[in-house]
């Protein structure tokens, strides 16, 4: 009887693992400018099925040392799905990353790992949610990262509304869409699509489980006005260090020791100031260097230092710089602390050289993320959207991504 009891309770905790959320975990210190994306110029990894994913990122303790890939791939929760590895994998992972070279002529060494899939060893089978898990040669976890694999069966049309909600008319965006599924048969639409919206290709803040409003001929219809709304933000402050030797507008004065020191501006707070718009790239970055040709082994890596005021308003909330460059992470390398010799929160990041955007966000007591708190939120904002539209089939064993569309608040409208 204990023996079964045993079993029991060992395939209740493997469920129970199986099911957990895939969360991405951020890597440690020693990697850094991790870039996974797509064949665009954008830095997230949305692809339709059979084109490639691309990632880059490097290892400063330039020991060469092995990695190994592993692919998952999830439901629409990002919970794992029901299929088993060769249903949604061609070949085989867990697979060492081959492709590495060492930093050339830079004071900081490091070395470059490249992956991309699909390769000879590896390709994916169906569409839908997948995570990519990078492992050492301990097999301990060194970081993930999501990406989606769609297929164009629907067609998904959005457009950017100014929020009709009087509490947060100069606050909000509102995402409207319409998903035309006349190529595509759906028997029971309302219950079988499901959709997910994101700002700015940041998961914590996507809309899940909206229902559509409304259905006209073969379209799903949403148009709230709450359900669907994001604060609008503020555009992100950037930096450039392309140039190890030249300060931009936003670098003050730059230093050589062990490394380049670059030294920013002290930044303000713009929750109080009117909304001016200054282009941005939405919290993504750019590697780029002006002293050599291949950025991946070229660029230079310089510690860029950030400023702020503190103020009464921060309290013994704590602040973060924050980016795609980071993964829109909040962790202690990230964390500014208090110099009371000079008034200012101050942190110093590693960086690699290129173009960063970055803003500041404020952790509370209570934990809870206040992402405006410093740069403040306005409608005028320009953001981008992505909408993914998932279906399961009767009897499927897990979500497929049958259609994206995007929409850009550049030319909101009432």
């Amino acid at each position: 009887m204990r023996f079964f009891v045993k079993h029991i309770l060992f395939f209740l905790c493997v469920n129970s693992l199986l099911s957990q959320v895939q969360e991405e975990v951020n890597p440690p210190s020693n990697i850094k400018s991790i870039i996974f994306k797509g064949a665009t110029d954008d830095q997230f990894p949305v692809v339709q099925l059979g084109d490639a994913i691309y990632l880059d990122f490097d290892d400063i303790t330039a020991s060469e040392q092995d990695f190994y890939y592993k692919i998952i791939h999830c439901d629409y929760d990002w919970t794992p799905s029901d299929l088993l590895k060769s249903q949604y994998l061609r070949g085989s992972d867990n697979l060492r990353i081959i492709d590495y070279e060492n930093s050339y002529n830079t004071l900081q060494p490091y070395s470059n790992y490249k992956l991309s899939i699909p390769n000879e060893n590896t390709g994916l089978k169906v569409s839908g949610n997948y995570m990519l898990e990078i492992y050492d040669s301990n097999y301990e976890l060194q970081f993930s990262r999501r990406f989606l694999v769609y297929q164009n069966l629907v067609t998904v049309g959005a457009t950017v509304k100014r929020s009709r909600d009087f509490e947060f008319l100069n606050e909000k965006q509102v995402v409207h869409l319409t998903i035309n599924y006349a190529n595509f048969q759906l028997i029971n639409p309302l219950k079988e699509v499901k959709i997910s919206i994101l700002q700015n290709y940041y998961w914590p803040s996507a809309i899940y489980n909206v229902k559509p409003q409304y259905t006209i001929g073969s379209q799903l219809v949403y148009k709230y006005d709450q359900e669907t709304s994001f604060f609008g933000g503020n555009e992100f402050l950037n930096f450039d260090t392309k140039d190890l030797r030249a300060p931009t507008v936003a670098i003050s004065s730059i230093e050589v020791s062990d490394l380049y020191h670059h030294y920013l501006f002290t930044d303000i707070y713009r929750n109080d100031r009117p909304y001016t718009y200054f282009p941005d790239i939405n919290g993504d970055f750019a590697i780029n260097t002006s002293q050599g040709d291949d950025t991946s082994r070229e660029a230079e890596y310089s510690k860029v230092h950030f400023s702020l005021p503190y103020v009464e308003e921060i309290g013994l909330n704590e602040v973060y710089i924050y980016g795609k460059f980071n993964n829109f992470m909040l962790d202690e390398e990230n964390k500014m602390t208090f110099n009371a010799n000079n008034g200012l929160l101050e942190a110093t990041l590693k960086m690699k050289q290129g173009f960063y955007n970055y803003k500041y966000v404020v952790k509370k007591e209570n934990g809870d993320i206040d992402l405006n708190k410093v740069s403040g939120n306005f409608h005028f904002t320009e953001n981008n959207y992505l909408i993914l539209v998932y279906y399961r089939d009767i009897g499927a064993l897990y979500d497929g991504l049958i259609g994206i569309g995007t929409a850009n608040s550049r030319n909101i409208s009432n």
